[in-house]
């Protein structure tokens, strides 16, 4: 199956939580009905991503990275590759990538949807975020990779001001599905 097609797939199977992110859910699948590069980069209007949520092993605590480019305390996440075939590989992926932890469990997912504002091409483009949450074993530890100024776990609850409130939401989300 290709990206395009597993995506469509879980988007088109997804039941939104709120009544704006099923105004996002159907949006991603008409950019992805009209876009055939939907899932790559070089949209210009626009792209498929997805974010993960790493939680510590009792989900109590959130690894974010604080971002280089938007300044902010976010999940990890980013761009899907060639070789991915499904955005939940994609999720998980990232989240390795990014938080250098081996063994991250992937939880039933999407967990949200989000679409922000980006610079991929100027003046902007936007990232259409299709959102996961992980699951750390216990005792990992984080490894600063170049694509972070540091990497911090934070209580679900305590997640610093110089964040947002997707970043929020997806990590209490998890943590609810972590505790399952």
């Amino acid at each position: 199956m290709s990206l395009h097609r597993d995506a469509h797939a879980v988007l088109a199977g997804w039941v939104a939580p709120t009544p704006e992110e099923e105004r996002l859910r159907a949006e991603f699948l008409t950019h992805l009905r009209d876009h055939d590069d939907a899932m790559w980069r070089e949209c210009a209007p626009g792209h498929l991503t997805a974010t993960t949520a790493v939680l510590s092993h009792d989900g109590e605590r959130v690894l974010l990275t604080l971002h280089p480019k938007a300044g902010m305390w976010l999940p990890m996440g980013g761009h899907c590759e060639r070789s991915d075939t499904t955005l939940a590989q994609v999720a998980l992926r990232e989240a390795t990538e990014e938080s250098g932890i081996p063994g991250l469990v992937l939880l039933d997912g999407p967990l949200a949807l989000d679409r922000h504002k980006v610079w991929c091409h100027p003046p902007h483009s936007w990232h259409l975020d299709v959102e996961y949450g992980a699951v750390a074993p216990p005792g990992a530890e984080a490894v600063i990779s170049e694509e972070s100024l540091d990497l911090r776990w934070f209580p679900v609850e305590e997640i610093p001001e110089l964040s947002d409130e997707a970043t929020r939401r997806l990590a209490r989300r998890a943590r609810s599905l972590c505790r399952a």
